[in-house]
């Protein structure tokens, strides 16, 4: 007995993504965390390079190397994310690399599922600066879209991620083919099933493959495409545990589902998932029975519940004016204060300033807590916290 697999190997310097049912999961950032700063952090726009193109990769090098000189990097650090980018021209990616660098090296290059916005940009400060990468790798879903007939259906693996190699094993009763010239294109990748029985036979083997490829493919969304009746006895023979993660359009067996209506399904899902995490917020600021808060809000209490290692999941809204206020640190990831005096009471000799999500994300990085982007929020909707940060905490 065969099993059907769909493979997507490692990129070159290609981390974990750190998506976990939709929510960041930070593991990932933990080498930025082993080593003091200052650090440099750098955001590449390679959406309009193309493979070679040393004309488009030297001037952003210099670029990003002037403005980090400028901030105050030491030289060997700027040589090492001059070469990094250079380096870029080589695997020119579809949206952006993230480079974070220190004492002469590169210690982590994320790929981005989105362009940085505004463009490439580079920080030289105490902390990594890893609040961008919410948005531009986290939300992101990938999507299966299964196009279902009567004789069988086909798949496309959506994604942002670009040009990778699939391979795929044959399955004994739903034979899996690569489409020709398969691959990643233009962010598409796609597999053919056909299946030639009764629609109920028919249905239950393209459930199953559909749960394989889910399964394989890390998915957090099912899109079936075709006649009501075809996609209503495929979605009934899905594992239940997957039902939450199915969306559903008419169009015909015969069309195709344009790329604005996917990209319609995919943001739909990052709000929902995004206000099922202000509903928890929400009641969690209620006090339990013991008069006890699930939620905190507010720099000084962030930070109060980062230093007992509270934070379960992090809140953060890109515009929220908090953000971007300063707060102390020491060396260690658990000393965070308000105030500098505050450390120097905790016993830390030495402290940095630093911006209050850059030392929140290092406390719930080493806390092994997960982090959430509020993007798809107006900073005035109900629930989001106030100066858009906010966190779930442990009981």
């Amino acid at each position: 007995m065969f099993v059907h697999a769909v493979r997507v190997p490692a990129r070159r310097a290609l981390p974990p993504t750190g998506l976990r049912e939709g929510v960041m999961d930070l593991a990932f950032l933990h080498p930025l965390y082993e080593h003091p700063g200052p650090w440099a952090s750098v955001y590449v726009d390679t959406s309009r390079w193309t493979e070679g193109s040393a004309h488009e990769a030297r001037p952003t090098a210099r670029a990003m190397v002037r403005e980090l000189s400028r901030q105050g990097a030491d030289a060997a650090t700027c040589r090492a994310v001059e070469a990094a980018v250079e380096d870029l021209r080589h695997f020119p990616d579809p949206h952006g690399r993230a480079l974070f660098a220190r004492d002469g090296n590169v210690v982590l290059d994320p790929l981005l599922a989105h362009p940085p916005p505004g463009g490439s940009r580079a920080v030289w400060a105490s902390l990594p600066r890893v609040g961008p990468l919410l948005d531009l790798m986290g939300e992101d879903p990938v999507a299966i879209v299964a196009y279902i007939d009567r004789r069988g259906a086909d798949f496309e693996l959506r994604s942002a991620l670009g040009r990778q190699k699939a391979a795929a094993m044959v399955g004994q009763q739903w034979p899996v083919h690569r489409t020709s010239g398969a691959g990643w294109d233009e962010a598409e990748r796609h597999f053919q099933l056909r299946v030639e029985n009764v629609l109920e036979h028919s249905a239950a083997e393209i459930a199953d493959a559909l749960s394989v490829c889910q399964e394989e493919a890390q998915a957090d969304l099912l899109i079936l495409i075709g006649d009501e009746p075809e996609r209503r006895a495929v979605r009934d023979r899905l594992p239940r545990r997957l039902h939450h993660r199915v969306e559903e359009a008419s169009h015909g067996d015969a069309s195709r589902l344009p790329d604005e209506e996917v990209e319609r399904i995919r943001a739909g899902h990052v709000r929902r998932r995004v206000e099922a995490a202000l509903d928890r917020f929400r009641a969690a600021r209620v006090p339990d029975a013991e008069g006890r808060l699930g939620a905190a809000e507010g720099v000084p209490a962030l930070v109060e519940a980062a230093r007992e290692q509270r934070l379960e999941q992090l809140l953060i809204h890109p515009d929220g004016p908090e953000s971007h206020c300063v707060v102390w640190i020491g060396e260690d990831p658990g000393q965070t204060a308000v105030h500098r005096t505050e450390l120097k009471i905790l016993g830390e000799q030495r402290s940095w300033p630093a911006r209050a999500d850059d030392a929140l994300l290092r406390s719930a990085v080493t806390g092994d807590a997960t982090a959430l982007s509020l993007a798809p929020m107006a900073l005035d909707d109900e629930g989001v916290p106030a100066g858009g940060l906010g966190a779930l905490l442990r009981r």
